[in-house]
């Protein structure tokens, strides 16, 4: 596991996740957050957003957290791990409300600068529907790289922990 893209819905712990493989793993992480959106949550043109994940993933090691599907394609053609965490989308909504009160009036660890942690209806919309919109389209993708990358999906914190416990023994 040397170049691993982490996918997802908002609110499954891609980031948490990320940083705890990056630290066991002895890795660079790169969010994709902290990258894409500038103060006041402007967000990257998707020109710089190609530019700057091509850069990442010409490195040997990496460990990528994030969905922005118009560019996931260069990060899973160069992963040769793909980890989806495939959370209820209930769990998802609960952790991105979570995450408001949590970070109030300041910004994610692993979010761009002067982005202050905010939640509003179209994100919140995204996580309900990602099941349906979002998630066959990831499936698909997965099941087509399915032979030439090792891809784990997880379906339940519970896993993961169990991963990162395995990860952590061998």
């Amino acid at each position: 596991m040397n170049r691993i893209a982490i996918i997802g819905s908002g609110g499954a712990g891609k980031s948490t996740l990320a940083r705890k493989l990056g630290l066991q793993l002895h890795q660079e992480v790169s969010h994709l957050d902290a990258l894409f959106w500038k103060p006041n949550w402007v967000a990257a043109p998707k020109s710089e957003q190609i530019t700057v994940q091509t850069e990442l993933v010409k490195q040997d090691r990496w460990i990528i957290d994030g969905n922005y599907g118009g560019t996931l394609d260069i990060r899973l053609n160069a992963a040769d791990t793909i980890i989806f965490l495939d959370y209820p989308r209930i769990l998802c909504l609960y952790r991105a409300l979570k995450r408001v009160f949590q970070y109030r009036r300041r910004t994610r660890p692993d979010m761009g600068p002067g982005c202050k942690e905010k939640v509003d209806l179209p994100f919140l919309k995204w996580i309900w529907n990602f099941p349906r919109t979002t998630k066959p389209g990831i499936v698909s993708k997965l099941e087509q790289l399915s032979g030439e990358k090792r891809i784990l999906v997880f379906r339940s914190p519970g896993e993961v922990n169990w991963f990162l416990k395995k990860l952590e023994h061998t």
